[in-house]
């Protein structure tokens, strides 16, 4: 038994389709995912319990369950409540939907490691909600949520691979077609394995290239919104 690179050569616009539709479907479920969890890692910051109970049930129930299942209920339940999507557009729904526990946890905490009152504190000097939380808390939490965000990421690039039971043709499908027509499953799967490689170090490397200007917040000099700058920065008033 012998690796054949013909087999590679042969079909490498399958495996190219199926990689650029995996990246498209995990950045359309990163955008929606994290969109999500904002919106509900703020409402588990408001003072309603119930809420908050709903938000708990929400993010418990989609951590405690593995997304395949979370990907066959949706896959499944939305026809039979009488909604039809394309396979593609309900697997990045229930991957947006899956993800979107994991960073509202990652932004909540990212919130709460802020000091008491930081909040309140930027409302009380005349700042609406949403420049309060633009101005103050964003520029905060920004380095704290790109290491886990970006390994939420990573995890969610992985999962993709799922959506192949719900014949997406996604990159994992595409390299069982190839092993279905050549009967090589070594090189169809080594093919995989390294265009996987391969984005996951594209996207590793975004990220820290993020995580290196996220970093400059830790200088005196960095240059911050007049509007922030005011609150963030606490003087004596200077005596004339």
């Amino acid at each position: 038994m012998t690796f054949d690179p013909a087999i590679l050569a042969d079909y490498w616009p399958l495996f190219l389709q199926g990689a650029w539709l995996t990246v498209r479907i995990c950045a359309v479920a990163f955008i929606v995912g994290y969109s999500i969890g904002i919106l509900v890692a703020l409402a588990a910051l408001v003072p309603s319990r119930i809420v908050r109970a709903l938000v708990g049930a929400y993010v418990g129930l989609l951590r405690s369950v593995p997304f395949i299942i979370i990907l066959f209920l949706v896959y499944y339940g939305l026809p039979f409540a009488g909604i039809r999507f394309p396979a593609y557009v309900t697997g990045t729904l229930a991957l947006a939907l899956f993800a979107s526990a994991y960073y509202a946890e990652i932004v909540r905490g990212a919130i709460l490691s802020l000091p008491r009152g930081q909040f309140e504190s930027a409302r009380t000097v005349g700042m609406s909600p949403l420049q309060a939380m633009r101005h103050v808390v964003f520029p905060q939490i920004l380095r704290g949520l790109v290491p886990p965000s970006v390994n939420m990421t990573l995890t969610m690039i992985k999962e993709s691979a799922v959506l192949s039971s719900i014949t997406v043709a996604e990159l994992t499908y595409q390299s069982l077609v190839v092993q279905g027509n050549t009967f090589a499953p070594f090189e169809a799967f080594a093919a995989v394995t390294l265009i996987y490689w391969a984005i996951t170090v594209v996207v590793a490397r975004l990220a820290a290239i993020l995580e290196a200007r996220t970093g400059t917040a830790e200088r005196e000099d960095v240059e911050r919104n007049a509007l922030a700058a005011s609150f963030l920065t606490l003087e004596a008033p200077k005596r004339r």
